[in-house]
C-alpha cells in the first residue's frame, strides 16, 4: 500500500498555489483531487511496466500476476487504470461504470454441485473447506513420481544468482539436457533472454507479449538441449514431452539418460502453488527430471522475512555473490513465509467475501425484479402506475410543506407533473379549488396526489390506446429495464464508496461490517 505524507500534501498545496488540498472548490471536490493524486501515486509507484501490465498497440493491458497471461478488456478501477495511461504517456481512456459484479466465491456458489481437478489443490485445502465445504481429495499417481525436487539455492544478490543460472542453463544444454525457466515477470523474463543472447545459448523466450507462438514453443521444450524461458504461462497444464512433439524415440531416450526435463524457478512465488505447478512440468508421467529454486537476499519474498540473518550467515562463510547456500533450514523458513503469506491473503479474500456476502443480497433481490421484468412475470402496467403514483405524491408533498395553505407553489407542482404527462390548463383552477376548502393539510395533499393520479392513468390509457397494447407493454419493458440497470449502477458505486469509508468507523469501536450491512440495506431500501 502508498498513502501521501503530510510532507507530500505540502509539496503538492505548494505547487498548486493553494492552503488546504481539501477544501478547493467545495462539495468534495478537494477530496477527489487527493483521491486522483493517491491513485497516480499508486500508479508510479506499486504498478510496474512488464511485470503488472503491459502496453500494446498504444493500450495499456493488464497481465495476470498468477498466469502471466494478458487480460484484455480488463481494466483497473477508481481511476487507477487512467493514471497508468497517463504515466505511459498513452491516450487516457474514460473510465468505464461496472454494470455487474460478483466475487469468484459468490459466482461459484451459484452451481448445485460443485467439484474440480488440480494437480496444486492441497496446499489451498483449507481455503476450500472454510468457503466451499469441500474436502480435497489426493489421487495417487498414475506411475511412480522420480522428479528430484532439489533444495533452494540461496544467493546474496540478484545479479550473482542470474549469472550462475545462466552457467547452469549452458552446463546442462551443452549435455544435450532440455532446460525449462520460469520467471516472476516478464522484465526478469527478458533480462534472462538477454544474458543468454550475451553467451551465445539459443533459447526461446515465452511471456505475454508473445502469447501467439506459446503452443509451438512448449510442443519442442523438450527437444534435447532446448532451452525456453517462461513467464508463469509455461507453468499450468502444459505436458511437455520429451524429444520434442511429435517425439522422435531416438531425442527421448537421450533426454532420458541426460536426466529428463530440467525446472529452474528464479524466484519463489507468494503462493506455493505456483512454485509446484512450475515444479510439476518435470517428471510427468514417470520420466526423470529435475526441478530447482534459485533466489537471492534481494528477492521480494526474502527481504520480507529474514533475509539479513541469513545475509549474516553468508558474509560469515565469505561466500562471493555467485555462490549458492543450499540449506534445508532455510528452505523450510522460505515455506512457512510463504504459508504466512497465503494466509494473509486467504484472510482478505474471506474479508472480501463477508462484505461481498451483504451485496449478494441485494443482487439476488435486483436480480429476481430484472428476471421478472424481462420475462413478462412481473405486469409492467401495475408497476408504472406505482410509480406513477409515487412520483405524483412526491412532487405534491415537495411543495406543499409550508403550513401556510397560501405558501403553497401550485405552479411548480403543474410544472413537475408535465415533465410526466400533458396537462390542460383548467388544472390550476381545480388545485385552487381542493385548497379552498380548508381541510386538513394532509387531506388537501392526498385529494392533490389522487386528482393529478387520476389525470396521469387517463393520459397513459389513450397513449396506450394510440400505439397499441403489444407497443407499450415493450416499451414498459425496456424503460424498465433500462432504469433498474442505472440504478443499480449507481448502488454498485455507492455500495463501494460505503465499503471504503466504513472502515474508519473502527475507531468508534463499531464493528464496520455490521455498519456496512445496515448503511447498505437503508441505500437498497432507497433504490426499491
Amino acid at each position: 500500500a502508498v498513502s501521501l505524507t503530510d510532507e507530500g500534501i505540502g509539496k503538492i498545496e505548494k505547487i498548486l498555489g493553494v492552503d488546504n488540498i481539501y477544501d478547493i472548490g467545495g462539495a468534495g471536490l478537494g477530496l477527489r483531487y487527493v483521491h486522483h493524486l493517491e491513485q497516480a501515486l499508486r500508479a508510479n509507484v506499486l504498478f510496474k511496466l512488464d511485470r503488472d501490465y503491459v502496453v500494446r498497440n498504444g493500450e495499456v493491458i493488464i497481465v495476470d500476476e498468477f498466469t502471466g497471461r494478458m487480460m484484455p478488456g480488463r481494466r483497473y478501477s477508481e481511476g487507477l487504470h487512467q493514471a497508468i495511461e497517463a504515466k505511459e504517456g498513452v491516450r487516457v481512456q474514460r473510465e468505464s461504470r461496472t454494470l455487474a459484479s460478483i466475487t469468484f466465491q459468490n459466482y461459484f456458489r451459484l452451481y448445485g454441485k460443485l467439484a474440480g481437478m488440480t494437480g496444486t489443490a492441497q496446499t489451498s485445502a483449507e481455503e476450500f473447506h472454510k468457503v466451499y465445504n469441500l474436502e480435497v481429495a489426493v489421487v495417487p499417481t498414475n506411475k511412480p513420481m522420480i522428479r528430484d525436487d532439489k533444495q533452494d539455492g540461496i544467493y546474496k544478490t540478484d545479479k550473482g544468482k542470474f549469472e550462475a543460472l545462466v552457467r547452469e542453463i549452458k552446463k546442462n544444454s551443452e549435455i544435450g539436457r532440455p532446460v525449462l525457466v520460469g520467471t516472476i515477470s516478464i522484465e526478469k523474463n527478458e533480462r534472462l533472454s538477454a544474458m543468454l543472447r550475451r553467451e551465445g545459448i539459443e533459447h526461446e523466450l515465452l511471456n505475454a507479449k508473445n502469447h501467439e507462438r506459446e503452443a509451438s514453443i512448449i510442443a519442442q521444450a523438450g527437444r534435447p538441449g532446448a532451452v525456453t524461458i517462461a513467464t508463469n504461462m509455461a507453468g499450468r497444464g502444459v505436458d511437455i514431452i520429451l524429444g520434442g512433439n511429435p517425439p522422435l524415440p531416438d531425442e527421448a531416450k537421450k533426454v532420458r539418460e541426460a536426466g529428463g526435463l530440467l525446472v529452474f524457478g528464479t524466484e519463489r512465488h507468494e503462493a506455493r502453488r505456483i512454485d509446484n505447478q512450475l515444479r510439476g512440468r518435470a517428471g510427468r508421467q514417470g520420466d526423470p527430471g529435475a526441478s530447482q529454486f534459485l533466489v537471492s537476499l534481494e528477492d521480494d519474498l526474502m527481504r520480507i522475512f529474514g533475509s539479513e540473518k541469513i545475509k549474516g550467515m553468508m558474509d560469515l562463510l565469505g561466500l562471493p555473490e555467485d555462490q549458492p547456500i543450499e540449506n534445508k533450514m532455510i528452505s523450510r523458513a522460505l515455506e512457512a513465509a510463504q504459508s504466512k503469506i497465503e494466509g494473509f491473503h486467504f484472510d482478505a479474500r474471506k474479508h472480501v467475501l463477508e462484505y461481498d456476502d451483504v451485496m449478494n443480497r441485494h443482487r439476488e433481490v435486483a436480480y429476481k425484479m430484472r428476471r421478472r421484468i424481462a420475462d413478462g412475470s412481473e405486469l409492467t402496467k401495475d408497476k408504472i402506475s406505482r410509480m406513477f403514483g409515487d412520483e405524483i405524491k412526491k412532487i405534491v408533498e415537495f411543495h406543499t410543506q409550508s403550513e401556510s395553505f397560501g405558501e403553497w407553489n401550485i405552479e411548480e407542482i403543474i410544472e413537475d407533473a408535465k415533465a410526466i404527462f400533458s396537462l390542460s390548463p383548467d388544472v390550476r383552477s381545480k388545485l385552487e379549488e381542493l385548497k379552498d376548502g380548508r381541510r386538513d393539510k394532509f387531506e388537501i395533499q392526498k385529494e392533490f396526489a389522487a386528482y393529478l393520479n387520476d389525470l396521469a392513468l387517463k393520459a397513459y390509457a389513450a397513449k396506450e390506446k394510440e400505439v397499441g397494447e403489444e407497443n407499450t407493454r415493450q416499451a414498459e419493458k425496456f424503460i424498465l429495464l433500462r432504469t433498474l440497470d442505472f440504478l443499480w449502477m449507481d448502488h454498485l458505486e455507492a455500495m463501494e464508496h460505503l465499503r471504503s469509508s466504513v472502515r474508519l468507523r473502527a475507531y468508534g469501536q463499531r464493528d464496520p461490517l455490521v455498519e456496512y450491512k445496515n448503511e447498505g440495506h437503508r441505500i437498497f431500501q432507497k433504490l426499491l
